[in-house]
């Protein structure tokens, strides 16, 4: 679950300092953007003033020609300020979703890059809330946040200042109620923080729940625990409509008293202004001049809670994205060695690795492979077989030892060059949602589909795809559900073969499939194999008697190394495995 995000300054500049480095590209139009706040600030207390000047120049002495003027230039001023304030508007909404736009690619692309770790141990609707939702809160603090705090600021220095200058003692008097809504103002926003926070968690927490359950649906409904679910979700769904009401309930409070006090501002003024007037101390302009300026001062003060509150909630949610950013949990990729072809060769040379600290599921392993030999990994769940294939490609870095591939530290190599020279076919195949022509290449330009099609003759996948709809075009929908799970365990091999590696890895491919498909995989693993180093984990010992070497792995440890019939007449670990298949098949 989500946790509690802590209370603390509304805005950190630390923050601030790191999202203006997504700015610079920008800086035309962000610079900009600021000319464009000081002159709404200056602007809008503009229009009293004139209005004053209007009825105290012109219209108390009858000055209809001078009125006409002063109209004029009102709804020129008007226009102007509409003008900036569409400007204003579009500007600190383009910048907010330029930036977004910008550190959404940089988040994704950052993920690209993290270790299979980090994706082990982080909820994957915690990282979608991240990277669509906390970071659809940053365009918030471009249009809704910062730059209408600083321009209300402004405004409302503004507006005093020519109140004091007009008039002192008015000003004073139309103050007073000022404590109590910058009181109001503050309760207000402690309690609002602390509501969007609650609403915040609840819709991360509201988004693992549903990737999580939605991705698992199949396990759902066989296990019959659709109720026992919905009544996680309602709780779960019931939680984000009490963080919104209390939102709604600080709001429906809040504005009421808000407005309720300016008027007992605006009150104050008509009484003493008055009297005023009526001992010729002010003027009947001053007075409706004053009106206005409460009106115009009141506003943004009782909006400047809720402004503060998107701003800070935008700086916690920055703060989520940058430290997701700054994280550490990406693989290093420093490795120079860049070859077009390499020997196949694979050693492991005691290598020791662990998922959690010190609990090692490989203990000191020790292979070598020689280039167009097959080795074959079995063993109990658990053994450390995927752990090892995991290693090869480095989706995992390894905590003692080497791996060499090609005589050659597999870390010397750039990431994306090993990775292209290991063909890695896992039980568990994931296709897009896409055409399987995409879904084999996966957009690589270099390979044709002149390749893919004798790929696919290769495996006999030609035979199930000549027969869908658009053949090689057609769309095999998310995870691949419109195809039977040993067609997408086919056009994995295809996706294997087609990029020609010169290592091959089988992670149980044959284990999802039926007896006619696997025997046709077999045909095709051999021809595939040829001339090819392969790793092969396999349960089914049919599956891998003919090769060159086969490792019997128990505990994170090897037990027994050697062929087939070697291994049979040592009576061990191999053998007692061969003897339970065996029995199983009699």
């Amino acid at each position: 679950m989500e946790q509690d995000i802590k209370s603390g300054e509304i805005v950190d500049m630390k923050v601030l300092r790191k999202l203006y480095d997504y700015i610079r590209p920008y800086n035309l139009q962000f610079y900009f953007l600021v000319f464009l706040t000081i002159a709404l600030a200056v602007l809008a207390p503009t229009r009293p003033y004139y209005i004053q000047k209007a009825i105290d120049d012109h219209v108390a002495i009858g000055d209809f020609e001078g009125l006409i003027w002063m109209i004029y230039l009102l709804i020129g001023l008007l226009l102007v300020q509409a003008i900036v304030q569409f400007l204003h508007t579009y500007y600190s909404g383009w910048i907010g979703q330029v930036i977004i736009r910008d550190m959404r690619i940089k988040l994704f692309n950052h993920l690209t890059r993290m270790r299979l770790k980090f994706f082990d141990n982080t909820p994957i609707g915690r990282l979608v809330t991240r990277n669509i939702s906390d970071i659809e809160t940053l365009s918030d603090v471009f249009s809704e946040g910062l730059a209408a705090i600083i321009g209300d600021l402004l405004q409302l220095v503004f507006i005093l200042g020519i109140m004091f200058y007009t008039d002192w003692k008015l000003t004073l008097i139309s103050l007073c109620t000022l404590p109590l809504l910058l009181l109001s103002t503050y309760v207000f926003k402690e309690k609002i923080k602390v509501a969007f926070n609650d609403v915040r968690n609840a819709v991360s927490n509201m988004n693992s729940f549903l990737q999580e359950h939605i991705t698992g649906m199949y396990i759902v409904q066989i296990f019959n625990r659709e109720k026992r679910e919905s009544q996680k979700f309602k709780d779960i769904n019931n939680e984000h409509k009490k963080a919104n009401l209390r939102s709604v309930l600080y709001y429906s409070i809040y504005f009421p008293v808000a407005e309720m006090i300016q008027y007992i501002g605006i009150g104050l003024v008509i009484w003493w202004g008055a009297r005023s007037v009526l001992n010729y101390e002010v003027t009947v302009g001053i007075m409706i001049a004053f009106i206005m300026y409460l009106q115009m001062f009141f506003r943004p003060i009782r909006m400047i809670a809720d402004r503060f509150n998107t701003l800070q909630l935008g700086i916690v949610s920055s703060s989520r994205i940058l430290k997701l950013l700054d994280s550490e949990e990406h693989i290093q990729n420093d490795g120079k060695l860049k070859p077009t072809k390499i020997s196949g060769d694979i050693k492991l040379e005691n290598v020791w690795f662990a998922y959690n600290d010190e609990e090692y599921v490989l203990k000191d392993i020790n292979l070598d492979i020689k280039t167009g030999e097959s080795l074959a990994l079995v063993g109990a769940t658990g053994a450390g077989k995927s752990s090892i294939i995991n290693l090869l490609s480095r989706f995992y870095e390894i905590n003692k030892g080497h791996i060499y591939v090609g005589g050659h530290d597999i870390r010397d190599y750039e990431l994306g060059v090993l990775r292209s020279h290991i063909g890695v076919v896992l039980q568990d195949v994931f296709l897009f949602s896409d055409t399987i022509y995409q879904n084999i290449t996966l957009g690589n330009p270099d390979i044709t589909r002149e390749q893919v099609i004798a790929a696919a003759k290769l495996v006999g996948a030609d035979k199930f795809i000549d027969k869908l709809p658009g053949g090689y075009d057609y769309n095999v929908m998310e995870r691949g559900a419109t195809l039977s799970v040993g067609q997408r365990q086919l056009i994995s091999f295809v996706r294997a073969i087609v990029y020609d590696p010169e290592i091959i890895v089988l992670d149980e491919a044959t284990s999802s499939v039926d007896t006619e498909t696997e025997e046709m995989i077999q045909s095709a693993i051999e021809k595939m194999m040829k001339g090819r180093t392969s790793v092969i984990i396999a349960h089914r010992l049919s599956t891998i008697q003919k090769a060159d070497k086969i490792v019997v792995m128990h505990k994170g440890e090897v037990k027994e190394m050697g062929k087939h019939e070697e291994l049979l007449q040592q009576n061990g670990f191999y053998a007692q495995l061969h003897q339970m298949q065996f029995k199983e098949v009699v």
